[in-house]
């Protein structure tokens, strides 16, 4: 992908919409990991385990970008960003113990922020990786761009999200677009089928979004109307 291209940008887009919409939960488990500790150790813990959090993701989403590029990888990292985009949706967040536990230390903090980072962070990851298409520029401005925002921005993000419910739409429908494409051009014999028919392959693209966004629509109804 040529830098600075009309791709490039568009990806780029994806990446920070990506970013936007997954980094809340990374947030939380900082914010949550960080609290029973003294005021004056809680912003260090919070830096500290950012930095390594980023860490973690950067050598996790490396990894991905390089295994992406191994024959029918691109269609299981796909088809796994699918369900990515449709829970994203469906969950309805869970309750507080699924941020894991409160740190009473300084490394017991980082330790929780770290670990839960890299266990909550695959979804960045793959979303980050299918968007950037080999692009390891796109990476690392993608990783770059998530650390103000899991360190700064979750607030203001999760105010963002109560307020305007349809963000998370976009942010699905975003994983569900970058989700097709990882499918659509996987190499083994997929790529090539559907280089020679851009309609077919548009309209399975579209067929993709439609469906991740129409079914976590009917879950979200589903659950509002059985807990009403």
């Amino acid at each position: 992908m040529e830098f600075m291209s009309v791709p490039w940008w568009s990806a780029l887009a994806a990446i920070i919409v990506i970013d936007l919409v997954l980094a809340g939960d990374n947030a939380i488990v900082i914010a949550l990991a960080a609290r029973s500790l003294p005021k004056n150790l809680q912003r260090k813990a919070i830096i500290w385990g950012t930095v390594g959090a980023i860490a973690v993701r950067t050598a996790m989403t490396l990894v991905v970008v390089w295994l992406l590029n191994i024959p029918g990888l691109m269609l299981a990292g796909g088809l796994g960003l699918v369900w990515i985009a449709y829970k994203l949706l469906a969950d309805d967040g869970g309750g507080d113990d699924a941020h894991g536990p409160v740190a009473s230390t300084f490394w017991g903090a980082m330790k929780t922020i770290v670990v839960a980072d890299a266990l909550m962070g695959i979804d960045n990851v793959l979303g980050v990786a299918g968007a950037a298409h080999g692009s390891f520029d796109l990476v690392v401005i993608g990783l770059l761009i998530s650390i103000p925002i899991v360190v700064f921005g979750s607030a203001l993000v999760l105010k963002l999200v109560d307020r305007f419910p349809a963000i998370v739409y976009l942010g699905a429908g975003v994983l569900a677009l970058t989700a097709a494409k990882m499918i659509l051009n996987e190499p083994w014999q997929i790529k090539a089928y559907f280089a020679a028919q851009p309609v077919l392959y548009w309209a399975v693209a579209a067929a993709v979004v439609l469906g991740v966004l129409g079914l976590g629509y009917l879950k979200r109804r589903r659950a509002v109307a059985v807990a009403a």
